[in-house]
This record gives C-alpha cells, structure tokens and sequence, in this order.
C-alpha cells in the first residue's frame, strides 16, 4: 500500500515518522467507514502482535461509535468488534513472554470470542493536536492509547498508536474497505 504510494516502504520508525509528518491531515468525518488495517513494521516492540491474532481492522460509524479492534467471524462474512480493555491485557502477556510473540494467536482469539467480543463502542473520534498539527485520532476509552491519523489518499490512512509507557509511536495503515459487515 505505502509502495504504492511513495515507491517505497519505511522500515524504520524515522522513516515512518517522516511519511506520517509528510501526509496530509484529516477530518474526523474522514474517518467514518469501514477501514481494513495491517501494520507498518519499524522495529517496534509490538511489530508482528496484530498480524499474530487476526487482526482485521477498524469500524467508525460516528464521532461516538468507533470498534478499534475488529477480527474476521468463523464465517468468513463479517467481523466483529474486540474489547481493547481484554486486548491490552494480552498485550502485557506477550511482553512478559516473548515466546508468545513469533507463535499465531488467531486459534486462541478465535476460542476466546464469547469473552473477548464487545457490542458496545470503545472508543471515540476527535481531533486532536499531534507532533504539531491538528488531526483525527480515536481515543480508546478503557486504555491510555490514541491513534493518529494522517491521510495517504482518499481510501489510505497511516496510523501512529501513541500509547503510555511505550517509547516511540506504533505505525500501521488503513485502507476503506466496506466488503464485510459488522455483526
């Protein structure tokens, strides 16, 4: 996706901040949709964890209604949303046992459903001011973590997660992508 639209990928986070610093700023109401995600790996610790549970991307239906977190349903044809609050949780699991971090934890997520899915919003849309531009960034409401978007084109977002506690922003990319529906 960045390939395509700069000729070539960042690989480190210096590079991933300069397409980020580079992009244009964007609207909350930019963001409303369906966006398919995947990560921008730069060597950051948490390279690799959302590719490892499935991760499929995000929901915004308004400024007030944001999935952060959606994964693909057994059957194929629709997502449903994760509860970051539960996610974050993994999260710290995977720091104290770095074994976990090069296996798949989609057969795991996909057995915890029942307990790991969520109904309700989890998260909000504003914009906020970040590395000295005003830009659309989802708050999560359970977690200290914002992502912060800037657009690559009219269907392309990147993302810096700015999450306490963590040094440097996580990168990741988003692409509208309305083919499967929310349950």
């Amino acid at each position: 996706m960045l390939k395509d639209l700069f000729g070539v990928v960042p690989a480190t986070a210096a590079e991933a901040l300069d397409v980020f610093d580079e992009s244009e700023t964007v609207e909350p109401d930019f963001m409303f949709g369906t966006w398919r995600g995947a990560e921008l790996p730069t060597g950051h610790p948490m390279d690799g964890l959302l590719a490892a549970t499935g991760w499929w991307g995000k929901r915004f239906v308004d400024a007030e209604t944001v999935h952060p977190l959606l994964f693909p349903a057994p059957d194929g044809a629709s997502l449903w949303a994760f509860d970051p609050a539960k996610a974050f949780l993994g999260l710290g699991l995977t720091r104290r046992l770095p074994v976990l971090r090069n296996r798949s934890l989609v057969a795991p997520v996909t057995t915890l459903r029942p307990v790991l899915r969520t109904r309700a919003p989890k998260a909000r849309l504003r914009s906020t001011r970040y590395r000295g531009r005003d830009t659309a960034t989802m708050i999560y409401d359970q977690v200290p973590v914002n992502d912060v978007f800037r657009g690559l084109s009219d269907d392309a977002v990147i993302g810096a997660m700015d999450m306490r506690g963590l040094r440097g922003p996580y990168f990741f990319v988003l692409r509208r992508d309305d083919s499967l529906r929310v349950e």
